[in-house]
């Protein structure tokens, strides 16, 4: 895979800061060997559930006239996430970290690139398609393998890939609940950042959606007409559970997912949702990380979830700790909660 950038053993000791009589997770983790073994055949038997990547890339959301700055969420994460502890409530040993994807050739380029020019608009739209590629496949991958793909960083492009990579490896449709601020269903207009779920709908990989949490100051009336003629497309807004709390939080996660269905689900995490969450669109107000922690938990618990994506975060050099950390709490979360579902599946069957 000539985008992928592997996690090496070597990589893993420089970032783990080890201390007497504690263990880290960067100490327990696993990651794949030099040997030329390809990726599936390598994973087929390794003995982990949990595949973590990053994607370090602002190609969609520079397509989608946002603001740059989702590469750097994978390399502020894998520093917080290999120095937590591993213990009874965080095992690392089912998990690996396989590596990142980059773009590196792109990132250059778009940093002399404008917005506002069509043609670069259109440049880097092509470029998503390219990018939209290579996750698919990795995605598909790691799940024909029989794990579970954890993907950190780059836009909500990424979610296409994620979604049309997890479809095709289960020879199946996808249920996908996407906790986002925003409806990323705009129209065909070229990939970017704000239609990787109205590509995967047409495209026929999506059999259910629910976008959990929209605001409503940023869903035109036109958008909630398009959500609303569409079959199997569901949402609720962040105004009607957190401000005039006509609906609870708990209540609309059972409501999303009896509207999803027991076929095969995706967890979308969009950081834009998370008040003061710094991202490509950061807002002042949205749910909390509490919250944000409590629904990773509440769908990744469920057992037919295949993957997880945790995206759009942009940190800075004044609060990559901070975010990193944050995405940090969400897959240990998710871990825990699929973890603890999978072996009590397991012990009842």
């Amino acid at each position: 895979m000539i985008h992928l950038t592997p996690f090496t053993s070597t990589n893993c000791s420089q970032l783990t800061n080890k201390r007497p009589k504690e263990t880290k997770f960067g100490e327990r983790v696993r990651v794949l060997s030099n040997h030329p073994t390809s990726i599936y055949e390598q994973l087929l038997k390794l003995d982990v559930t949990y595949v973590i990547f990053g994607i370090q890339e602002d190609i969609g959301v520079f397509a989608n006239l946002g603001k740059i700055g989702t590469s750097k969420a994978w390399q502020s994460t894998i520093k917080i996430l290999l120095n937590t502890q591993n213990n009874d409530y965080n095992t690392a040993i089912k998990t690996l970290i396989l590596g990142h994807l980059e773009f590196n050739d792109y990132q250059e380029q778009l940093k002399t690139m404008d917005p506002s020019s069509k043609s670069d608009l259109k440049l880097a739209r092509k470029w998503v398609e390219t990018i939209d590629i290579h996750v698919n496949h990795l995605v598909s991958t790691i799940v024909s393998a029989g794990k579970i793909p954890i993907i950190i960083g780059g836009g909500h492009n990424n979610a296409y890939g994620n979604i049309k990579g997890t479809a095709l490896a289960l020879k199946k449709q996808l249920s996908v609940i996407n906790f986002d601020a925003h409806h990323d269903f705009r129209a065909e207009e070229g990939r970017h950042s704000g239609n990787g779920f109205s590509y995967a709908y047409n495209e026929g990989f999506i059999k259910k959606y629910f976008a959990f949490g929209l605001h409503e100051n940023y869903t035109s009336e036109a958008i909630f007409k398009k959500l609303n003629a569409k079959v199997g497309v569901a949402y609720n807004t962040f105004e009607t559970i957190a401000i005039r709390k006509e609906l609870l939080l708990n209540d609309e996660m059972e409501t999303a997912l009896e509207h999803l269905g027991e076929g095969p689900l995706g967890i979308e995490i969009d950081c834009d949702a998370i008040a003061k969450t710094s991202s490509s669109a950061m807002t002042p107000s949205g749910f909390s990380t509490l919250h944000a922690r409590r629904f990773v938990h509440f769908f990744g618990s469920q057992k037919n979830t295949k993957y997880l994506h945790i995206c759009e975060a942009s940190p800075t050099a004044e609060n990559e700790g901070q975010v990193g950390k944050l995405i940090s709490y969400l897959i240990t979360d998710f871990i825990r909660a699929h973890s603890r579902d999978h072996i009590s599946s397991e012990e009842t069957s």
